[in-house]
């Protein structure tokens, strides 16, 4: 599974101005990444993510706001990287982006501008 790497962008506007716990910040990343394997479960990069489950590597990074996660899942679409935009309900509220399993020299270029999340 070699190079293989899934990145999870959370907003981190969440935590910080929206006052939501960690732990439910954590629960909306979880319900997009199982969302994400679930809808690209048939991938050639999500089985090999998946056959060595003990070495799976994910990259937890930060969006400022609604915004930057917006223009995060547009950029995402029109180079058609299958992801999931995670959007919470019934407030409506989106949380989080999570791309299926990628090789990482394909996928990184994406997440340049987003730094590790931090609480």
């Amino acid at each position: 599974m070699s190079g293989i790497v899934q990145y999870v962008i959370v907003r981190g506007d969440l935590t910080k101005t929206m006052q939501w716990p960690v732990g439910a910040v954590i629960a909306q990343a979880c319900h997009a990444c199982t969302a994400v394997t679930h809808l690209f479960y048939n991938d050639e990069h999500t089985q090999a993510y998946l056959s060595d489950l003990d070495n799976m590597h994910k990259v937890i990074l930060e969006a400022p706001d609604d915004k930057s996660l917006h223009e995060l899942h547009s950029k995402l679409e029109e180079s058609k990287v299958d992801h999931k935009l995670w959007i919470e309900q019934p407030e409506n509220i989106p949380t989080c982006v999570v791309v299926k399993p990628y090789p990482k020299e394909v996928i990184q270029k994406y997440f340049k501008k987003f730094k590790l999340f931090k609480n």
